[in-house]
């Protein structure tokens, strides 16, 4: 090696945490996480230079954006510090990409290390990786829109995100990719248990690393394996893990991956939506920043424990009535089902003064509850201005009431509301055909 593969194209799936927000970033709870029909595709394929010509950079684009270009160095650092990755400038300012950075270091690094253990030689090309978003994690009013990959009339930055989970699904994917690319087939197979596996551990250590070493890892775990229900891992198992670059970090790096230690729980079999249900989200055109209500919330946990644990308790077991009235496929139970929820997410709101679900939110899951054909709905995850998740029949009829019902409520709220495409969807990471991204490449 690595003597890279031919172009591979990956794509993985967003998420909604329909029951665990804040609860599962404590391993005593679970979580219900839905894998969505919205992905992150990432395709990753050699640079062609001219004969003689050695280039050691990766180009990574996002051609969806404007200034979306990233370009990075990368060498690797003594005493075992594993493939050192630097943002090279372009043009007059330079914009950072953490989660890509950091993931193009532990990827490649984690590359070399299996390599090296092999006692295979070579050293790793340079490759250029093309990022392309499904439409719907943006809330897109001045998009131009003529297929599945809108372009945008704004930076990365500049643009809303839904809150579907595109760090997790973008790290996964790319890591994906790049153990596609440069890794033969017999030593990573990303359709194999085991190849999904190291993809899981390796994302997981990148995607925290990249966020500061805060959040669960659910929406990385369902951005590999799908829907499942989630146990997160000790978050002790990252804490030994140097920067990149410093002494060690590739052996440490290797011994994590693939070591035993993971007791991260993710069971994918028997999370399913039953027939004529579906699961779809309702934008609400402005996002969270879910890290500082993740920070009020465990204060306020901290500070009285012994009646949040009561609370905490009460929730986990309304949520796993929730997930087997699903799993039964017991329809007309799931409106008692989901206010249960609810009404205990709103008691840890008002409790810890966080906006878990917001005044406006819940005005607007209440009123489009009501609807024949809707089961009912929360605000995922850690609650806010993120997308609605709602539960309703799967036909035609009810699509079109919801569809009308909140272009009305838009126009009289003067809110930018409005169903997203994206459905639940049970599949996670998988590779792709090129054709699928003809015009982009």
């Amino acid at each position: 090696m690595p003597t890279a593969n031919a172009s591979v194209a990956v794509s993985a799936p967003g998420k909604v945490l329909l029951a665990g927000g804040y609860l599962v970033l404590d391993r005593s709870y679970t979580g219900l996480v839905l894998g969505l029909s919205a992905r992150i595709n990432v395709v990753a394929g050699e640079i062609l230079t001219e004969e003689g010509v050695q280039l050691n950079e990766i180009v990574v684009d996002s051609p969806q954006f404007q200034e979306a270009q990233w370009r990075y160095g990368y060498h690797l650092a003594p005493e075992r510090g594993g493939i050192k990755v630097t943002q090279l400038q372009v043009g007059p300012t330079i914009s950072a990409n953490p989660f890509v950075e950091t993931t193009l270091s532990y990827a490649l690094t984690y590359i070399d290390a299996v390599v090296s253990s092999k006692k295979t030689h070579g050293a790793i090309k340079s490759s250029r990786i093309i990022i392309l978003a499904d439409n719907d994690y943006y809330s897109h009013s001045h998009a131009s829109s003529s297929g599945r990959f809108a372009k945008f009339p704004v930076t990365l930055k500049g643009a809303n995100k839904t809150g579907l989970g595109s760090s997790a699904a973008l790290v996964t994917s790319l890591t994906a990719s790049l153990l596609t690319h440069y890794l033969p087939a017999t030593i990573f197979d990303l359709s194999s248990k085991q190849g999904k596996q190291t993809l899981h551990n390796l994302a997981q250590a990148a995607h925290c690393a990249a966020q500061g070493k805060v959040g669960s890892g659910f929406d990385v775990a369902a951005a590999v394996y799908g829907s499942c229900t989630y146990r997160r891992f000790s978050p002790s198992i990252l804490n030994a893990l140097p920067e990149p670059g410093a002494p060690g970090f590739s052996d440490k790096l290797l011994a994590v991956v693939d070591g035993e230690q993971w007791d991260v729980e993710v069971e994918d079999d028997g999370v399913t939506l039953p027939p004529g249900l579906v699961l779809r989200m309702c934008d609400v055109d402005c996002g969270s920043q879910t890290v500082g209500m993740v920070k009020k919330v465990l204060s306020w946990r901290s500070q009285d424990e012994q009646h949040s644990t009561a609370l905490w308790n009460d929730l986990q077991s309304k949520n796993e009535d929730l997930a087997a009235t699903l799993k039964a496929g017991a329809l007309d139970q799931l409106p008692g089902k989901l206010s249960q929820v609810r009404e205990l997410i709103r008691q840890m709101g008002r409790e810890s003064d966080v906006p878990i679900e917001p005044d406006t939110q819940t005005e607007l899951l209440d009123a489009v509850s009501a609807l024949e054909g809707v089961y009912g709905g929360v605000v995922p995850g850690a609650g806010g201005y993120d997308a609605l998740a709602l539960l309703m029949r799967d036909d035609d009829q009810t699509l079109a009431r919801v569809q009308d019902f909140l272009a009305t409520w838009s126009r009289d709220k003067d809110a930018k509301v409005k169903l997203l495409g994206v459905k639940g969807e049970m599949e996670g990471v998988r590779q792709e055909s090129l054709d699928v991204y003809d015009g982009w490449l």
